[in-house]
């Protein structure tokens, strides 16, 4: 099977994209999606989450990078109504089974990231020049 991708941003793109479908075979399928958090979204996301690892602690805990982003994605997923699943670990630990950050929306990934700021800043973190 060949994926294709069209980025539907032009009315050339939207024909291409119907001239696909209509001489796809059967039971192949189409998704349309929101485009997915960018590169410079990516870094400004872990800038962020890196001064918050670097000056904040949780419950008088130095956390890393990624405890921190496991922190803040779930903190932002509760905040915005999506929730929390939890469910007992393999060997009787709760884990939360979070959503990726990898495949969050533009939009999604920019609420975090204010999430973050707004977070950083309740609790006295100065963030440099990257993560403002």
């Amino acid at each position: 099977m060949t994926r294709r991708l069209f980025i539907l941003a032009s009315a050339e793109a939207r024909r291409n994209a119907a001239a696909y479908c209509m001489a796809a075979p059967d039971r192949d399928y189409v998704r349309f999606s929101e485009p997915t958090r960018n590169l410079e979204q990516n870094a400004k996301m872990h800038a962020v989450f890196g001064d918050i690892a670097k000056q904040a602690k949780y419950l008088g805990r130095v956390l890393t990078l990624p405890q921190w982003k496991t922190l803040l994605i779930s903190g932002h997923a509760v905040a915005t109504g999506l929730g929390a699943d939890m469910v007992p670990g393999l060997e009787g630990e709760f884990v939360n089974i979070r959503e990726s950050s990898a495949s969050m929306s533009v939009a999604r990934m920019a609420s975090v990231i204010e999430y973050a700021l707004a977070y950083g800043a309740q609790n006295g973190v100065v963030f440099d020049g990257s993560a403002s």
